[in-house]
């Protein structure tokens, strides 16, 4: 009975991370990161960056849009340079399901078997990397990740991009403990 009753959180949990952005952030502990209250994009580390130019604006778009929400000013001067780096991989599922008949106990042939079924999926996983550089000291303050599917739907896009920044950047800045 209890079996019953947690299938439904199961259920929940395997379909919510299908579609769900794995993210993580490394920063530096002597950095007080309410001195920051503006930014400029890193223009060299960025044309530097491997994707098309649209993929390039859209990341940069949202990030943009996720800074200003937070409270700070795009600058000629900036008190933070924010950088990206992305990489991407091909992942391969192989599933073989077998329902049905087939050898069971004993020996001998059994005219019920039935071969079952294999199916492959392919899906590509990228890895966005979003960094927080100071920029009078040219340091690296803060670096958030985000892992997840990628789509090559333009219509969804622009829609997990958002989700894949908007993810790294709740991480900022880091919580004091």
């Amino acid at each position: 009975m209890k079996t019953i009753q947690f299938l439904p959180l199961f259920m929940l949990l395997i379909l919510g991370s299908c579609s769900s952005v794995r993210v993580a952030n490394d920063f530096d502990k002597n950095v007080d990161f309410t001195q920051y209250k503006t930014f400029a994009f890193y223009k060299n580390g960025i044309d530097k960056v491997e994707i098309s130019d649209l993929d390039k604006k859209r990341i940069l778009r949202a990030i943009e849009e996720q800074m200003v929400a937070k409270g700070f000013t795009k600058s000629e001067n900036p008190d933070l340079l924010v950088n990206i780096f992305t990489k991407s991989r091909e992942q391969v599922d192989v599933n073989t399901f077998n329902a049905g008949w087939g050898y069971g106990w004993g020996w001998g042939w059994n005219p019920w078997m039935y071969g079952g079924q294999t199916s492959v999926s392919r899906s590509t996983e990228g890895t966005l990397f979003i960094d927080l550089i100071d920029a009078k000291k040219k340091e690296m303050v803060w670096q958030g990740e985000g892992d997840g599917n990628l789509t090559k739907n333009t219509e969804k896009k622009e829609e997990r991009i958002k989700e894949f920044v908007t993810k790294i950047l709740e991480q900022y800045p880091p919580k004091k403990k």
